[in-house]
């Protein structure tokens, strides 16, 4: 019998026991042997909870106890979820977290000390919730080199977009009807100023190129500044708004961003919306690849960790996780990638435009009055900046055309 510590017992922790007890007998047949759930560390008592006889609330009775084999981490946040889950290497026991911000900021760390003791660090769960990415990048894909990943990573964010391109409502209230069901915390900083997406793809940078991608170092931007006007003129583009967090692999440099782009509907993420997640990768062998569904959500995200458990229990005693170096990956500077733009301007005369950008094509939009819109050629980000300077820019959005 293989039994499990579970650290923490909120809506994920308490989703991992739920999965576990209701899938028992095909999880006992996959991982080989009987998966059980020994202890669960949370600072509450739950009475009238069956779980209940197997709460502790205190760390060094699951790090001391030699029968647990695997630990999962569903706390969140760095500390003390680092100290913990290091702790749990330290004596001996695998570990599997669906806890991005520890990912991106320790992976690397974690992964050698999994890997020198013949243990497993797994994180399924931190990217994408219920979507297998972390062991495709891992096992199906490794004879590619990647070129390119780019994904709608943040269930909260792409609802609020989704309801705005809809419904033609505000920000505000859309975020206010996401805190109402759920979608969004009250405190929706890391959600929608793109922090998490961020983290995200630096843990699937890190993997598909091998070496450490710090998320701070990614040029980041939310979705505050999107209004119903912007949709409006992506309307006559043909176009949505999305937030995506990308990285690619330019002339042997890559280059990674968390923004909201403008895409067409020949774009692979253009029908994935709500609280759905998708991911688009590209290999120069296998070519292009997608990856849709739940990004989140109780049982979803369980069952990533639960996956991640019958590994480290059917390869208990060898390390199956890959490579992911500490040295640190050199992203390119975003000021040298191009693309090309969508902008808002204050004011009629669109003769500075022409000038500064050459004859692009003017959009309006007839219930918007004192502005209009165009989209400029194809140019770097630092040469879009520069001009964008002698305008009065109301919005500029980024366009991405990338094509299945």
């Amino acid at each position: 019998m293989a039994k499990i510590a579970v650290l923490g017992y909120g809506t994920v922790g308490s989703g991992v026991v739920e999965v576990i007890n209701t899938n028992y007998d095909s999880i006992a047949k996959r991982a080989t042997d009987v998966v059980e759930v020994k202890s669960v560390l949370d600072l509450r008592d739950f009475p009238g909870d069956p779980i209940q006889e197997k709460i502790v609330h205190d760390i060094d009775l699951i790090i001391n106890d030699p029968e647990i084999d695997v630990v999962v981490e569903v706390m969140g946040g760095v500390e003390p979820a680092f100290t913990f889950v290091k702790r749990a290497l330290e004596a001996g026991k695998s570990v599997c977290t669906s806890n991005k911000a520890l990912v991106a900021a320790h992976g690397s760390e974690l992964l050698a000390m999994a890997k020198d003791r013949n243990l497993n660090f797994m994180f399924e769960a931190s990217v994408g919730g219920g979507i297998p990415i972390i062991r495709p990048l891992n096992q199906s894909l490794t004879a590619d080199e990647i070129t390119q990943i780019t994904g709608i990573l943040n269930g909260t964010t792409n609802y609020i977009l989704t309801k705005m391109s809809r419904k033609g409502s505000s920000y505000d209230e859309v975020l206010k009807e996401a805190q109402e069901l759920g979608y969004a915390e009250r405190n929706p900083e890391a959600d929608v100023e793109g922090f998490d997406a961020c983290r995200k793809i630096a843990i699937l940078t890190s993997l598909a190129f091998g070496s450490t991608v710090k998320f701070e170092e990614i040029t980041t931007e939310g979705i505050t500044k999107i209004s119903t006007e912007d949709f409006k003129y992506a309307e006559q583009l043909g176009c949505v708004v999305k937030l995506l967090a990308t990285s690619r692999k330019i002339d042997n440099k890559v280059y990674a961003i968390t923004a909201p782009f403008m895409i067409d509907a020949s774009h692979p993420l253009y029908n994935v919306n709500d609280v759905l997640n998708g991911i688009y990768i590209n290999g120069n062998v296998i070519g292009d690849v997608m990856f849709f569904g739940a990004g989140a959500g109780k049982l979803p995200t369980a069952s990533a960790v639960v996956a991640d458990v019958v590994d480290c229990v059917k390869h208990k005693g060898k390390n199956v996780m890959t490579i992911w170096s500490s040295e640190k990956l050199e992203l390119g500077a975003t000021d040298d990638v191009k693309r090309d733009f969508f902008v808002r301007v204050k004011g009629n005369d669109a003769s500075k435009v022409k000038e500064l950008f050459g004859n692009v094509p003017i959009i309006t939009v007839p219930d918007i009055k004192g502005e209009f819109g165009f989209v400029t050629g194809f140019m770097t980000e630092k040469a879009f900046n520069e001009a964008a300077k002698e305008l009065n820019v109301i919005n500029r959005i980024r366009l991405d055309h990338t094509k299945l």
